[in-house]
């Protein structure tokens, strides 16, 4: 019992360590967006933007506010940290520069970071976005 115990809060400390290291840009590029892009998912993604987001990028992610130098995320090709899922990732759950912090700390779950890189796709000009897909019920039946 105490070895499988002992077993536990050793993966468990591994695995908080895996999550709060950053990842590298190569290994950021690598990544692809495990959330479908559906409006649902922008919605949620919406969500979160409106709740952690907007001080620095404002409300329709323009940045368009003197006081915070910050990332117009509706200019894809005016980011510092590149444009893939995995990159958008590691900017928002790492940090970007020394303006953004990492999101990692702020309670966000990895889930909530895929959704908020669904958002800001959603926010770039309509022939940079990814296709939109259908929203699908918990069941997997498309909506």
């Amino acid at each position: 019992m105490r070895r499988s115990w002992i077993a536990a809060a050793l993966v468990a400390s591994v695995s908080v360590v895996l999550i709060a290291a950053d990842l590298s840009q190569a290994d950021a590029k690598k990544l692809q967006n495990p959330v479908p892009f559906t409006r649902r998912t922008i919605d949620q993604g919406y969500a979160t933007f409106q709740q952690y987001c907007t001080g620095c990028h404002g409300k329709d992610g323009k940045a368009d506010m003197a006081i915070v130098p910050a990332t117009d995320l509706t200019a894809p090709k005016l980011y510092k940290s590149g444009t893939t899922d995995g990159e958008i990732f590691r900017s928002i759950r790492d940090g970007a520069g020394d303006q953004m912090p990492p999101f990692k700390y702020q309670g966000l779950s990895e889930t909530e970071i895929w959704q908020l890189v669904s958002f800001i796709h959603s926010l770039w000009p309509e022939a940079m976005r990814p296709p939109l897909l259908p929203n699908e019920s918990k069941s997997g039946k498309r909506m």
